[in-house]
């Protein structure tokens, strides 16, 4: 008889993957959302929800589906290399290069810097990471079960604090919702879809999907579709805590304009909040529990990239990397989170649509049979499509004239691609390569046999 998991472990193991999502980070992004958004909250927010919480939930899906080991194992179906590149990127994507350096930035702007005068901000970031990325380091070379206890009693406080704030920003918000600002005018929902890659977590479920199905295996749930059931469950539970929590930070930050205007960025809008509600003593506490927060998810992101490249790459030693990841994050969380956020998102633009590609054809694989080919070109398509738009988000974020070619290429693709303008050309060129190469697959395999 086939194990079930009970009600109980399914909240368990659901909360301990929210914990992973549920970096500080990505209380930021909603909240500038919200103030930016104003009227048109709501529109954008669904946006953001599909690609902060719903492909998520899509990526734990896909790994329990799959039935392969990691993110690399299923990679693989498209090329064994590609599948080395592929993750070793998204790996250094959420780890060193933008979401560990960011877990610094955020501790320090919301913890540290409403205490600061303007012109110490500089050192004080200086002095501050340093501390923040040598106990990251410090702790990540000698795992302890103090990180464990922290990460276990932390999150409940953290959801307790926010839904504190939410709570009382429903029952006496804090001004009225202004006008939408900028792109949130008149493309919202697609400004929201991309606004929700800022929070890396479609990217990183692919990696967190292999420990809950480490989880459930020593709960005794085996077969595959036992697996994929508990992954369902497991998955909507922080699936439904992330979406309760972006949507009352959103509210607030849109309730936040009357008071305290067009605030830079996320964290300054938390932390004015807190300060309006709750008092000195409420933006002590948040502080520390943000700050707290920040450092076990940069400890979490340390571990997990140093243990990956050990792996592909044995002769380096975990403390070596673990030491090397640590000195980069220091160094670029000094750039500040909004160069961070910035100079992400060439990146994700282009990371983003190969993720959701391996994992549409992830479940769509048996239809054609797992077959490379079809994996392979949809894989291309997506490609050929996202690092063009990301070649222009980069001359865009320097600001430097595009080359002739790149914008001849743009210009082509804005008039011939569906929704390439709104952020997502890829999607209708990969479902009409996918389902012509896959019905030519299928006819080739039955005129073979």
């Amino acid at each position: 008889m086939e194990k079930k998991l009970s009600f109980s472990s399914s909240l368990v193991i659901g909360v301990m993957l929210f914990a992973l999502f549920f970096g500080a980070g990505n209380l930021i992004f909603p909240a500038e959302l919200g103030q930016l958004a104003g009227t048109n909250t709501w529109n954008a927010m669904l946006g953001f929800l599909i690609t902060g919480v719903g492909l998520p939930f899509l990526g734990i899906l896909a790994i329990g589906f799959s039935g392969k080991k990691d993110l690399q194992d299923l990679a693989s179906r498209i090329h064994p290399v590609y599948a080395i590149i592929f993750t070793a990127i998204l790996y250094l994507t959420i780890g060193p290069f933008f979401a560990a350096p960011r877990t610094g930035a955020v501790a320090f702007d919301i913890g540290v810097a409403p205490f600061l005068k303007e012109q110490v901000i500089d050192s004080a970031r200086l002095i501050f990471t340093i501390v923040f990325f040598g106990i990251s380091m410090w702790l990540s070379l000698n795992p302890a079960k103090i990180v464990d206890r922290v990460g276990k009693y932390l999150s409940p406080l953290i959801i307790i604090i926010l839904i504190g704030l939410i709570s009382m920003t429903l029952l006496h918000p804090m001004g009225t919702i202004q006008s939408p600002q900028e792109l949130y005018a008149d493309n919202s929902f697609f400004t929201g879809f991309l606004d929700g890659y800022n929070t890396m977590d479609a990217l990183a479920s692919l990696v967190f999907g292999i420990i809950v199905i480490n989880a459930l295996h020593a709960m005794g749930i085996k077969s595959k579709k036992q697996i994929l059931t508990s992954t369902a469950k497991t998955g909507f539970v922080a699936a439904g805590f992330l979406a309760v929590i972006y949507l009352g930070i959103a509210y607030l930050g849109a309730t936040s304009v009357e008071p305290f205007g067009y605030l830079n960025g996320g964290g300054p809008v938390l932390s004015q909040t807190a300060s309006y509600l709750l008092g000195s003593s409420g933006l002590v506490l948040l502080s520390v529990v943000i700050m707290l927060a920040c450092l076990t998810t940069a400890i979490g992101l340390l571990t997990a990239c140093g243990e990956y490249f050990h792996s592909i790459i044995p002769r380096i030693s975990y403390k070596v990397y673990v030491v090397f990841f640590s000195l980069f994050c220091l160094t670029v969380a000094n750039f500040g989170l909004d160069n961070i956020i910035n100079y992400s998102l060439p990146v994700l633009v282009l990371l983003y649509p190969l993720a959701m590609v391996l994992m549409l054809l992830t479940f769509a694989g048996p239809l054609f049979g797992q077959s490379k080919i079809v994996y392979q070109t949809a894989t291309l398509t997506a490609f050929l499509i996202s690092v063009i738009e990301a070649l222009v988000k980069f001359y865009t974020l320097i600001k430097k004239k595009m080359p002739n070619w790149l914008e001849y290429i743009q210009n082509v693709y804005i008039e011939y691609i569906p929704y390439y303008e709104q952020g997502i050309g890829w999607l209708v060129p990969v479902l009409v390569v996918s389902l012509i190469v896959s019905l030519l697959s299928v006819l080739v395999n039955k005129t073979c046999r």
